[in-house]
């Protein structure tokens, strides 16, 4: 059996998303989950994770936000770009990269104060770590902050995309060069990545999941966004049905066989 990460994004971002997440850790459907620090309630949302993790090798990340629309930590009367409107900062040179490493040591600051400790990983909300002018300072911060963390590496595993579509594709190409970066600060990577299809398009997730799971390496890393759907996820989120089907096939008696047929186990 080949043992993987199987983690939960979105820890935090609604009272539904974070129970949900809470529920599968108890039930052992999961063994990783990354936590959004820019929303109230974060102390709450800490301890009741803490609870749910008591006794059970779950890795608890920060799930580093610079896109979707919410409010920074360091400004809350602004409001971060969408991934298209990041890219296009990059690509135009118009990056505050100070504004960007201080919303960065915020969320940072944030997450250990929330837990009393740094995190045991660092990824991003849509990847957004990965990225050129991004990457470095969440790298150099994860060096200062958090230097026992491991990154989350998005290059694909073999079939660890839905096929060839343009998320697809720039997931993983910006992906590149980027476990070589940590490296270089001293910094571990987790294997290679799966799970990234169109949320929107009522995918069969049960056949999608099937194929992440049996596509990744020994140490791979597969990403879901389960929860329950509440008035907060609605205001906030467009992905919502999709975290409601993620979150009935993760905690039914399917699961388990699902791991099986893939030879994979979770650490």
């Amino acid at each position: 059996m080949r043992r993987i990460i199987l983690c939960a994004d979105d820890y935090g971002l609604a009272p539904g998303v974070s129970a949900g997440i809470r529920e599968l850790v108890t039930l052992g459907r999961l063994n990783a989950t990354s936590v959004m620090t820019v929303f109230e309630g974060l102390p709450e949302a800490a301890r009741a994770l803490d609870a749910a993790c008591a006794g059970r090798a779950v890795s608890i990340g920060l799930h580093v936000t610079l896109t979707g629309g919410f409010a920074p930590l360091t400004a809350s009367d602004a409001r971060f770009p969408s991934v298209p409107g990041r890219l296009v900062e990059i690509l135009t040179g118009r990056l505050d990269r100070a504004a960007l490493a201080a919303e960065v040591e915020a969320q940072f600051a944030a997450f250990q104060a929330a837990f009393g400790r740094p995190p045991d990983h660092v990824d991003g909300h849509q990847h957004v770590h990965v990225l050129p002018g991004v990457r470095d300072v969440v790298i150099a911060a994860a060096a200062r902050h958090a230097p026992s963390a491991w990154l989350r590496d998005v290059r694909p595993a073999a079939a660890g995309f839905d096929g060839p579509g343009l998320k697809a594709r720039l997931i993983g190409a910006f992906g590149a060069g980027f476990p070589s970066a940590a490296a270089r600060a001293g910094l571990h990577t987790s294997g290679r990545f799966a799970g990234a299809y169109d949320f929107s398009a009522g995918a069969d997730f049960a056949a999608l999941l099937a194929r992440f799971l049996a596509s990744l390496p020994e140490g791979g890393l597969a990403m879901v966004h389960p929860g329950h759907v509440d008035a907060t996820l609605t205001a906030r989120d467009p992905v919502t049905g999709q975290r409601a089907r993620e979150y009935d096939l993760l905690a039914s008696d399917a699961f388990p066989a699902l791991l099986a047929s893939a030879g994979v186990c979770l650490f």
